[in-house]
């Protein structure tokens, strides 16, 4: 993997730039429709390419690796194939579902063990055994397998769960360099940033992430509760300790309006649930602000769901009048079109950020749009 560094803004930490893998390139700022269980949602890979227009998307290391298994993905020869799915994928390392299956698990420094929410059964994720099974589906980016801490948490435990991050992330690196991709494409590991929301724990826990010189860094432990202030000021004193010819994920973030203002402060990379997840249930992202299209308001209002200019692929320009009546009778197209609507307001809105900065103009857009994006319609 590669990464090329563009363009800087001259007011802000926005950054525009590519990632060069194995399955293709990755124009940054970029954020990554999150596929957990080797599809996205409710989406088909064709429209993913057409309609959504993403560069890369997301699999899950703990959901792919219960189901269907790495026996089964290893016989159809990784995730690329087994979804048919030709473009950059990123694993991330099963981590976060380990941290959300708090009263099901049980960490030591050998890695986690938790039990199966599908049928209880108990397993061990650890730094080797996460890697091996990243290796299995065979993304082009895997993640370093960590901790990551609740909010609130003590800063002792912060800084103890940060400590056993770094330990296994030198147990991860050990793992990549003594073994080898199973399906001739390289991958490239990320290490992750912790220490919660403590500044003296970030600062410590960036400086040991950019020394181990790996391809990309990502910061986690963001976006589990804490106030967003803290989320962005964490960010950006990350950003500062990261290095530059390298790229930086921020995961599991956010809003269009979080995901501006990260941009801002030296974020490359992005992926979260939000957009898929609330268009099931009809909220919509718009220029204008969120919508919610199972409102009555909506019936008979025939203007496009987005009134920006169009930049929408045809298959997407319906009404919201349209959109709504089928939210309403329960038509299985209204969650299909609303997801396509929002991954596809994500992905313009990072190619748009990328532009701005090109052109020396991303702060005051970023500035007049955000408030605009976080408001209730």
């Amino acid at each position: 993997m590669q990464f090329s560094l563009h363009h800087t803004d001259d007011k802000t930490d926005a950054r525009a730039g590519t990632i060069t893998t194995d399955h293709g390139e990755i124009k940054t700022p970029i954020f990554m429709p999150v596929g957990t269980l080797g599809t996205v949602k409710g989406v088909h890979q064709a429209e993913l390419k057409e309609a959504v227009r993403a560069q890369i998307i997301l699999g899950n290391t703990y959901h792919l690796y219960l189901r269907p298994g790495m026996e089964t993905m290893e016989a159809a020869g990784g995730l690329h194939q087994f979804m048919n799915w030709d473009g950059p994928i990123l694993t991330d390392s099963g981590g976060y579902q380990v941290f959300s299956l708090a009263h099901r698990r049980k960490i030591t420094e050998e890695g986690a063990t938790f039990a199966s929410h599908i049928d209880g059964s108990k397993h061990l994720f650890s730094p080797e055994s996460s890697l091996g099974i990243q290796r299995s589906i065979g993304a082009d980016i895997v993640m370093a397998f960590d901790e990551c801490p609740p909010y609130p948490s003590t800063h002792k435990y912060a800084e103890d769960s940060m400590h056993l991050t770094h330990r296994w992330l030198e147990r991860c690196v050990t793992f990549m360099r003594e073994s080898q991709p199973k399906y001739g494409h390289s991958q490239a590991l990320f290490p992750i940033v912790q220490g919660g929301s403590y500044d003296d724990l970030r600062k410590q826990s960036a400086e040991f992430i950019a020394a181990q010189d790996q391809p990309g860094n990502a910061i986690g432990g963001l976006s589990v509760g804490e106030p967003i202030p803290d989320m962005y000021r964490v960010t950006k004193l990350c950003c500062d300790i990261l290095p530059k010819e390298k790229p930086r994920y921020l995961m599991g973030v956010g809003t269009p309006a979080n995901i501006l203002e990260c941009i801002s402060r030296g974020v490359d990379m992005f992926d979260c649930v939000l957009p898929s997840r609330n268009a099931r249930h009809g909220l919509i992202y718009t220029r204008e602000g969120i919508l919610n299209i199972k409102n009555a308001r909506w019936r008979n209002a025939f203007e496009p769901i987005d009134s920006a200019p169009a930049s929408a692929p045809t298959s997407l320009q319906h009404t919201r009048a349209y959109l709504h009546h089928l939210f309403r009778v329960n038509e299985l197209l209204g969650p299909q079109i609303a997801t396509l609507h929002n991954l596809n307001f994500y992905l313009n809105l990072v190619t748009e950020a990328r532009e701005r900065i090109l052109d020396g103009s991303f702060g005051e857009w970023k500035d007049a749009l955000v408030p605009n994006l976080e408001r209730k319609l």
